[in-house]
């Protein structure tokens, strides 16, 4: 999420198996796992990817706490085929708008709907996934978390039992944690996912937790009195003598999320304590000392948030359960700002927003657009900012659950530059009313297509929001977490505008196949090709005049040169090089002659040359 800026485990905080210096980094040893060179990202918002259990859809009570909490209201899960916009029967009387009572809403994804698509997933490609937090929570997103060692109940199969057996713990003491039905599908998840080569990873979400957590409840009833009472960052206690009402500090404001005290050393020994405890439960579930029954790594909610020395006593728990481990970080800031934690001592990697705002002003942009040559030189100072072997483990992403659907992003271009984070942030939504949220139009879906190409085939790790594979479309949070659309389910129109007027002309739900073919089809070629993933980069091509850009990836033996064109019109392109080569993406067969390649490149089109021999 963004917006703008008792001892549980005894670690060894020296000499973890696996840690690396920052030093070290520095003096070029690659401190990142090397399996995350190959990934293929998927995040997954859970609640919206696929009701596999209809049995566990939560009740009326299970969503007690989030906001805006109103128990009083009537409510019911909502249809998943839906028009989005268009107010239920349930949700009519509402007086309120519509992106406070859309948080109501509970669409009825689970872990054993992502494990009924895992095959799914497998045969677009992806090896990796990210799935937003599913920790027990009220909420749909469930950054306010009620625990960190145990999955959301209505994510499993029991959430009543599993209620039951929650109860009978000492949450304060994890040699009484148990284990639910919840956390046992979770661990399930991980085995199937492993069994396929599909590597996962848990959203930590470790600046604040949910006013439903165990130790805010504590400290909301026993007031200084609770044991806990040290944990949050607290103003006034409630004192009916002193006149003084119950004060806290809540994660940019909001008091639905009370953040956690930090100190010189970072996050205090109560809290550090716990989230390490909880920490090593999903990485080593049996605790066996061997993580392959775990999950393989994290992301790190607002973790700008989180002083760096948590942070490295945290990497260095989670590098000592396993070295292999992947840390990535929600960082939304310039390359300067990002450096301290990507050292070898913090995290292995970001989500790459950096290298999505570069992809947004010359993919998405036209009148606004940056040439090839800025486009290219934004591209090498990412690649050259870091230390040996982060870049090509960044997660390139261009959107998330935190901003606009990249159909949205190209129907909106030229409205609002995508690096001004803060303004762009604010424009993406909706209700403004400058943001057009209409479906974009195959012409618009080429520039998606293009930017695609460059992605799959580009130094880093690519990452895919759920459903932008098949041309789902939406404005910023919320309304970039419409549940994921399906081939096997028939879906309303989107006959409704934001304010609940008619819209002139409604637009049709569905998979675009065509789109989906095209994201397969990349997708099998980087994972064939080891040069797209792990290859040397040189930029060969740049031309200004036709929006031409260039380059050789070389690992191995194996030589690729890609090409794009980001002009409407068809281009013609000279590639240095020699030998045969053939074409991947078009099809064909392309000589060499007198040093060079020439090549024809359709409209916003490319090229994938694998040369022979």
């Amino acid at each position: 999420m963004w917006l703008v800026r008792n001892l549980f485990i005894i670690v060894a905080m020296i000499g973890v198996s696996g840690a690396v210096s920052a030093d070290d980094a520095m003096k070029g040893r690659e401190f990142v796992p090397d399996w995350a060179k190959d990934a293929v990202w998927y995040q997954i918002f859970p609640d919206r990817f696929r009701n596999g259990d209809p049995s566990n859809d939560p009740a009326k009570e299970d969503i007690e706490g989030a906001f805006p909490n109103a128990p009083h209201l009537p409510w019911r899960v909502h249809p998943w085929t839906s028009d989005w916009y268009a107010r239920q029967d349930y949700e009519q009387g509402l007086k309120m708008p519509f992106n406070a009572f859309v948080q109501r809403r509970r669409y009825g994804g689970d872990l054993q709907g992502i494990i009924d698509k895992l095959d799914y997933l497998r045969g677009l490609g992806i090896n990796a996934i990210y799935l937003n937090p599913v920790f027990d929570s009220p909420s749909s997103h469930k950054y306010d978390a009620r625990s960190y060692h145990h999955i959301d109940p209505n994510f499993g199969p029991d959430p009543a039992g599993d209620r039951k057996l929650i109860a009978t713990e000492n949450p304060g003491d994890p040699s009484s944690w148990v284990w639910t039905s919840a956390d046992k599908l979770a661990l399930e998840l991980v085995k199937q996912c492993h069994a396929r080569g599909i590597r996962v990873i848990f959203d930590g979400v470790f600046n604040h937790m949910g006013i439903r957590s165990w130790p805010f409840r504590d400290v909301l009833e026993k007031q200084r009195d609770s044991e806990f009472a040290d944990w949050f960052i607290v103003q006034s206690w409630r004192d009916e003598a002193a006149g003084t009402k119950f004060e806290y500090s809540g994660w940019f404001g909001h008091k639905t999320l009370p953040e956690f005290r930090e100190d010189a050393d970072g996050i205090v020994a109560g809290p550090r304590d716990y989230i390490f405890a909880a920490t090593r439960r999903w990485m080593d579930p049996d605790g066996d000392g061997d993580p392959s029954d775990g999950i393989d790594g994290w992301r790190l909610d607002v973790a700008f948030c989180v002083g760096h020395p948590f942070w490295k006593k945290w990497r260095q728990v989670v590098k000592g359960v396993n070295p292999d481990a992947y840390i990535t970080a929600e960082l939304i800031d310039p390359v300067p700002e990002l450096k301290p934690y990507l050292q070898g001592d913090e995290f292995d990697a970001v989500m790459n927003y950096n290298f999505a705002f570069a992809c947004s002003d010359f993919f998405a942009d036209e009148k606004t657009r940056i040439t090839a040559t800025g486009f290219d030189r934004r591209l090498r100072e990412l690649r050259e900012a870091f230390p040996p072997g982060v870049a090509e483990v960044q997660q390139n992403l261009f959107g998330s659950h935190d901003t606009d659907r990249i159909g949205s992003h190209i129907v909106n271009r030229d409205k609002e530059h995508a690096g001004n984070w803060e303004a762009y942030f604010n424009f993406s939504k909706v209700e403004n009313g400058q943001y057009d949220p209409r479906k974009p139009t195959a012409s618009e879906l080429e520039s998606q297509k293009l930017f695609a190409v460059l992605q799959m085939s580009y130094v880093g790790a690519p990452m895919l929001y759920y459903g932008d594979e098949v041309g789902m479309w939406g404005a910023n949070d919320p309304d970039c977490r419409k549940p994921m659309v399906w081939a096997d389910m028939v879906y309303e129109d989107e006959a409704t505008n934001f304010d609940g007027s008619p819209r002139a002309v409604p637009d049709k739900v569905g998979v675009d196949g065509e789109l989906l073919a095209h994201y397969r089809k990349l997708i099998a070629l980087r994972n064939e090709l080891p040069a797209l993933r792990r290859g040397s980069y040189e930029t060969v091509l740049v031309d200004d005049a036709k929006q031409l850009l260039g380059f050789r990836r070389k690992f191995g033996g194996q030589e690729v040169l890609v090409a794009l064109n980001n002009s409407p019109e068809p281009q013609k392109a000279s590639l240095p090089a020699e030998g045969e080569w053939t074409d991947r993406w078009n099809g064909g067969e392309v000589s060499a002659g007198k040093g060079s390649v020439e090549i024809e490149l359709p409209p916003r089109g490319a090229a994938i040359l694998v040369r022979k021999g």
